[in-house]
């Protein structure tokens, strides 16, 4: 089955993805980033989807088309989202029911959305963790295909919190998705 892998950054999720050997098909990012130059490193299509804007005016539905057409375009049809910075509309959703995975870095439900560390940190919980779950329309509440926890140690930082829980998320979202393409 293959999978398109959308990112935004530096590319470590999407590394762990590619050292696993999954049948990548094609990266896509929404925004010029160290990922995209991986991915052609790693002989995998590479493609940028830029998003326009990020203030008023960004027209998600159309973005998340595009972004749709360039996985249709590499045969995709299983999607990982892998850092990936914007949120997409129905029309993914539909292209790919119930085959759109995401990770999260928290235990959810606890601490849906972009700043899932920093909210940890701040209500002083002694236990977090990664997520892998099936993304949905309703950011970060589709169903929950595996966890595990990491703890807060003292003094931590959103940085040094935030790589303990990498470190998990590169070990247990590759293994989640070789998983998911066995059922």
């Amino acid at each position: 089955m293959p999978i398109g892998v959308l990112v935004s950054g530096t590319g470590t999720i999407l590394t762990a993805l590619i050292e696993e050997d999954l049948p990548i098909s094609v990266v896509v990012a929404d925004r010029a980033c160290r990922a995209l130059g991986l991915a052609v490193e790693a002989g995998i299509p590479a493609h940028l989807v830029e998003r326009p804007s990020f203030g008023r005016g960004f027209d998600r539905l159309q973005f998340t088309h595009l972004v749709v057409d360039a996985l249709q375009q590499h045969g995709v049809q299983l999607v990982a989202m892998a850092g990936f910075g914007t949120v997409l509309e129905k029309p993914l959703f539909d292209a790919f029911p119930g085959r759109v995975l995401n990770t999260h870095p928290a235990l959810l439900p606890a601490f849906p959305g972009w700043h899932a560390v920093e909210e940890a940190l701040a209500a002083g919980v002694k236990v977090t963790g990664c997520t892998v779950h099936v993304a949905t329309v309703d950011v970060d509440a589709g169903p929950i295909l595996a966890q595990e926890a990491v703890p807060v140690l003292p003094g931590d930082t959103v940085e040094s919190l935030h790589e303990r829980i990498k470190d998990v998320e590169r070990r247990l979202y590759p293994r989640t998705l070789k998983e998911f393409l066995r059922s």
